[in-house]
């Protein structure tokens, strides 16, 4: 039986690749780096951790920040194939709700006015920002008799973000000291992201991950019009919301662990839908899969690109990601010819 143009099987079967290649990556981004470690000694510093110095690099710096891109990667693919069924806009990513534009402000009002400058601080004001700004997208977007709709919700997610951007950018001009503790944040990095970072978003990101599989059924129906889904019993109102949720949790948690890192949300979908046909269940386990993959292997190339120092992992897939979605772009006009 053939299920949305693709067979189970073959879905399956790319899925367990995709599996494979996370695993290559993911051991690479813990022995590659501006000091190679050879996977023996990367075993020996997991089994029987000595002290050295090899060890302490691969227990305190990499296998943190390879947790961090497996997390964030995950987040941040769900949700960029969240919010493209959701507006049903292919171009779409977790920024066009506002939720990194808000996360950026609320850092900002952290360093400036509470004096917050770890990480671990910058977290919780970050996913404020992202749960405020999506939210406030969403009541816009829903404001008035009709329901929020795809087009509506697109939007107010870029005037909300907009607006959003212009009011950090102003705060940075105007405080100087501002924009050095957000430099490094706002490029997108994994660096320095240990467990004081990891682990109070974990429950964060488990749960939009929950919410985006619960929700993926209902957004096959959704995709044939609202009509035919209601017809069909799916509650139109209660799916989008919960979708909005988990893309608050899921890109929130993402944004106020690295930054804003942008195009993982946008590409990785994409290839996803080509290998798994429409059906959303499917996208969204193959998108949970390879988004790691993307980003730790970007992250891999900053490291080594400019060794001994690196390039952010968020420029890394800026540089990867303009020229797809030019290509994506391009591909779109000539298929609408």
């Amino acid at each position: 039986m053939v299920e949305g143009g693709r067979h189970p099987v073959s879905r399956a079967v790319w899925l367990a690749g995709a599996v494979a290649a996370l695993a290559v990556v993911a051991s690479a981004s813990v022995a590659v780096g501006a000091k190679p470690i050879a996977m023996s000694s990367v075993l020996e510093a997991i089994t029987g951790f000595d002290g050295s110095n090899d060890h302490l690099i691969v227990r305190d710096l990499r296998l943190p920040r390879t947790a961090a891109g497996l997390l964030v990667g995950a987040a941040l693919g769900a949700s960029g194939a969240l919010i493209q069924a959701l507006t049903r806009n292919p171009l779409a990513d977790p920024g066009l709700l506002g939720v990194n534009a808000g996360a950026a402000l609320f850092v900002a009002i952290g360093i400036a006015g509470f004096g917050v400058e770890s990480v671990a601080g910058h977290l919780w004001f970050a996913f404020a920002g992202a749960l405020v700004a999506t939210l406030g997208v969403y009541l816009i977007g829903s404001a008035g008799r009709s329901a929020a709709d795809p087009i509506r919700l697109t939007l107010a997610g870029v005037a909300m973000g907009a607006v959003l951007v212009g009011v950090t950018s102003a705060m940075m001009l105007l405080r100087p000291r501002t924009f050095e503790h957000m430099r490094g944040w706002n490029a997108g990095t994994l660096a320095g992201r240990g467990a004081d970072v990891l682990l109070p978003t974990l429950p964060f990101a488990a749960t939009g991950l929950l919410l985006a599989l619960v929700a993926a059924r209902s957004l096959n129906e959704i995709a044939l019009g609202d009509e035919v889904a209601a017809s069909l019993g799916v509650s139109v109102r209660r799916t989008r919301a919960v979708v909005v949720l988990a893309v608050t949790l899921l890109a929130g948690t993402a944004t106020a662990i690295a930054g804003p890192i942008v195009f993982v949300g946008l590409m990785i979908p994409h290839v996803a839908r080509w290998i798994a046909g429409p059906d959303q269940r499917w996208i969204l386990l193959h998108t949970i899969v390879l988004a790691p993959v993307l980003l730790l292997l970007s992250d891999v190339v900053g490291r080594v690109a400019t060794a001994p120092g690196e390039v952010p992992v968020g420029i890394v897939t800026a540089f990867v990601g303009a020229p797809v979605l030019i290509f994506l772009i391009r591909r779109r006009r000539a298929a609408g010819r």
